[in-house]
């Protein structure tokens, strides 16, 4: 079977451009500060709490190098980061922006090899945290990674829920109101409802790895969209 993988939502293949390798299983580092102190023995590290970006870099090869310049101009034509995956792990995502030259060692019988190299998020989320969690009542999600997930939470109608020790109360809403606990936001649309709910110690709350409590009281439901990650 062809490897491939679908950046921005196309296919490598789209331009007939074949992975040969890739260091999909290579892992990111976790960002520390190694603190020398005068008077103590070892060296004091000072976790940041979060990993630093990883580079995920594809060794490919095409047959056809005249569509070189079409498979160029599509990486380089947006910024930012962009929903990132492959045929070596199809239960996992990244979010990837590219960023680098490109460069291909073309022969003369038109066959050509070349490196892509995107420079990724740390975390490889898990399609299956995609997947939308429904409760109407209390309940328990189960975390199955190592990871505490960020999950983003539509609750409907007002009133309150409490996921592990964090409680948060809805005072008003139109219908329903989402709750992103990665970006720290709530709105409904295009319209800021921060004003609407408040949260214990101004917290959002998050999925632990394991089992989480979920309590709700007045709302009429909650889906919450999980968003499992690993390194």
């Amino acid at each position: 079977m062809n490897k491939l993988f679908i950046y921005n939502g196309k296919s490598s293949l789209d331009f007939d451009m074949h992975i040969a390798k890739v260091n999909q299983y290579d892992g990111a580092e976790r960002d520390t500060e190694e603190i020398e102190v005068a008077g103590r023995n070892g060296t004091l590290t000072v976790d940041k709490g979060r990993f630093k970006n990883i580079e995920i870099s594809y060794s490919m090869y095409t047959i056809d190098v005249g569509n070189a310049n079409d498979f160029k101009a599509f990486l380089k034509s947006s910024v930012g980061y962009h929903r990132l995956e492959d045929t070596f792990e199809p239960d996992y995502y990244r979010l990837a922006k590219y960023t680098n030259a490109f460069k291909m060692d073309a022969n003369v019988d038109d066959n050509g090899a070349f490196a892509v190299a995107f420079n990724c998020d740390p975390r490889r989320f898990l399609k299956s945290g995609e997947n939308v969690i429904l409760l109407t009542s209390n309940g328990n999600i189960y975390n199955p990674t190592y990871f505490e997930a960020k999950p983003l939470i539509r609750a409907y109608g007002t009133g309150n829920f409490t996921i592990n020790n964090v409680t948060v109360t809805i005072s008003s809403a139109n219908e329903y109101t989402d709750i992103d606990c990665e970006i720290m936001d709530a709105f409904k649309g295009s319209t800021n409802c921060n004003g609407n709910i408040s949260s214990t110690n101004n917290k959002f709350p998050v999925l632990q790895s394991g089992q989480n409590s979920v309590n709700i009281s007045g709302l009429t439901r909650l889906e919450i969209t999980p968003r499992w990650w690993t390194i």
